[in-house]
């Protein structure tokens, strides 16, 4: 792939979270997209919500008209997984169990789709189209990408029973931290997540990241492990309250 160091990340729109390691906010629900650059291989983390939040993503990802290699599924919710097929032959990673629920009933996720804003049919579009992963995260996997490697890990249940965290070792640390984090609202505990579980997931990522690492959640800004660590602290007060 021969990628430089020198990536054009914010001419791309993209925020430069370390040399080779970016990641993008996605319009409409302020989802994170999150990309990782090696010299082999590029892998990004999430797809968006539609087909076209997809194409959308592959035409500003910062790699000089090469393409993305490997793609990580965060959790399978609609606004997180809906756009993997615009990036064609790439090795798609999902953690335990998410490839038998998306090549399942997926009436619940075009529904999700469609109650949450997403034109109807560009939700039937997606959905009929819907890549599954192929690759299976039980515990964790490290990718080489050519200089820089990153581990897939299945953090969860918490947000729900498949999450799938990703850390970018270096200097600092990135975590990207799915649903499991999130900044900009209160972390969303829908009918498929287990919120008794959900601390010990985050116990888990500060583990992974330490507390030097930069914590990218799914939906907002960029956090530390304090913020992680407090926004654990208030599920487990909450998980103790039910």
């Amino acid at each position: 792939m021969n990628v430089p160091t020198n990536i054009p990340w914010e001419e791309s729109g993209w925020e430069r979270l370390a040399p080779r390691v970016g990641r993008l906010r996605l319009p409409g629900w302020d989802a994170t997209t999150g990309l990782a650059v090696g010299s082999d291989a590029a892998l990004l983390y999430d797809t968006g919500s539609t087909l076209r939040e997809g194409a959308g993503i592959r035409a500003r990802v910062p790699l000089g008209g090469r393409r993305v290699t490997h793609v990580a599924l965060s959790h399978p919710h609609f606004d997180h997984v809906l756009g993997t097929a615009a990036f064609a032959g790439a090795e798609v990673y999902g953690a335990a169990g998410m490839a038998e629920l998306l090549t399942g009933d997926t009436t619940g996720l075009y529904e999700d789709a469609v109650r949450h804003g997403v034109a109807a049919g560009e939700a039937a579009e997606a959905v009929g189209l819907l890549v599954a992963p192929r690759h299976t995260v039980s515990g964790d996997v490290t990718l080489d990408l050519g200089g820089l490697g990153v581990v897939l890990v299945n953090a969860g249940p918490g947000h729900t029973a498949h999450d799938l965290a990703m850390l970018v070792p270096g200097s600092p640390p990135v975590v990207f931290c799915g649903d499991l984090v999130e900044e900009s609202g209160e972390p969303q505990a829908g009918p498929d997540a287990l919120p008794a579980r959900w601390p010990a997931a985050l116990d888990r990522l500060l583990a992974l990241g330490g507390e030097d690492a930069l914590y990218v959640p799914g939906h907002g800004a960029v956090v530390d492990a304090a913020f992680v660590r407090a926004q654990r602290d208030a599920l487990a007060a909450r998980a103790g309250e039910s």
